[in-house]
């Protein structure tokens, strides 16, 4: 799964923590980790439902609209 865009002109945000860990079973709308953008905090969703096998970057990571965020085994 991908870091969504977020309009406006913005292409970056932090990555501000994982709610979803590794292992974890999420459904589609589960909340997966949270991303601050210059101008809010957003909640990056689940897709899909399955269970996430890896995150990609660390709390605390600069990431651009479309790098890779996290990846996810569906059933």
């Amino acid at each position: 799964m991908r870091v969504p865009e977020f309009g406006h002109g913005l292409a970056e945000a932090l990555l501000v923590e994982w709610v979803a860990g590794v292992g974890d079973r999420v459904e589609r709308g589960d909340v997966v980790a949270v991303v601050e953008t210059d101008k809010a905090s957003v909640e990056v969703v689940a897709e899909r439902g399955g269970r996430l096998t890896a995150h990609a970057a660390a709390a605390g990571t600069i990431l651009a609209s479309g790098d890779v965020l996290y990846r996810l085994a569906t059933d």
